[in-house]
């Protein structure tokens, strides 16, 4: 079991997409007591993919699978440091104060979906995922007017709280424990949406080796129980 990243240089700056935001916030707080020094900045997963594409001066970079792949193949994160991290089930929630069903079969989900007048959703790979799945149900066009999408960078759990949808969907870690918002549960059997985190170095990192020694302890069965905290399976197990 690692239980230190032994690093010896100034901060690791690293940036990630939400989903992973409290976790890696939590996270800074262990690599401190470890010998690390980590700084993340959270912000909406497309904007973080495009600010490490525009060459911005990150250390690590934590993102969806298909985002980083897409990184890693243009060059701006080191492909032979990409590692999963954790993996992050898509989950159902309402505001705080509505009514709480069991949402256990796809019968259940299509009723409550059809029948919900603002539906939230996320510009990451659970809201595509979500709108194949509408798609499939060929109720895309029907629900048009129903569709909010969350500004990038904006949890679904603040349009909920907000009361500005009244069912949401987006990463469990996104939405627990977020005021004003029920977490009914994960999607139904048959219908889940989970997602791959990795992490990677940034390409253009100062100090690459001590990064891979701090990816390597994320990665680690030393930060589990801190993923677990916030709705998140470690990649590893």
């Amino acid at each position: 079991m690692m239980n230190t990243c032994s690093l010896h240089v100034p901060i690791l700056r690293g940036i990630s997409s939400m989903a992973t935001s409290h976790m890696l916030a939590e996270v800074q707080a262990l690599a401190s007591a470890a010998g690390c020094s980590l700084a993340f900045e959270a912000t909406g997963g497309v904007d973080a993919a495009r600010r490490v594409a525009a060459g911005e001066p990150w250390d690590l970079v934590s993102l969806a699978a298909d985002a980083m792949a897409e990184l890693a193949a243009a060059g701006h994160v080191l492909k032979d440091s990409v590692v999963p991290l954790v993996r992050s089930s898509m989950a159902i929630a309402v505001p705080e104060g509505a009514a709480l069903p069991s949402v256990d079969t796809e019968a259940v989900l299509h009723r409550m979906v059809r029948s919900a007048r603002r539906i939230g959703y996320s510009t990451g790979p659970s809201g595509k995922a979500l709108l194949a799945l509408f798609a499939r149900w060929q109720l895309l066009d029907a629900l048009q007017d129903c569709l909010v999408q969350a500004p990038a960078g904006v949890p679904v759990a603040t349009l909920l709280a907000r009361q500005e949808v009244d069912l949401g969907f987006q990463q469990r870690s996104e939405l627990q424990g977020v005021p004003g918002v029920q977490v009914l549960g994960d999607m139904p059997p048959g219908l889940e949406i989970t997602t791959t985190f990795c992490g990677a170095v940034a390409t253009v990192s100062r100090y690459p080796q001590a990064a891979r020694r701090a990816l390597a302890w994320l990665a680690s069965d030393a930060t589990d129980a801190c993923k677990l905290r916030h709705g998140l399976l470690p990649a590893h197990v």
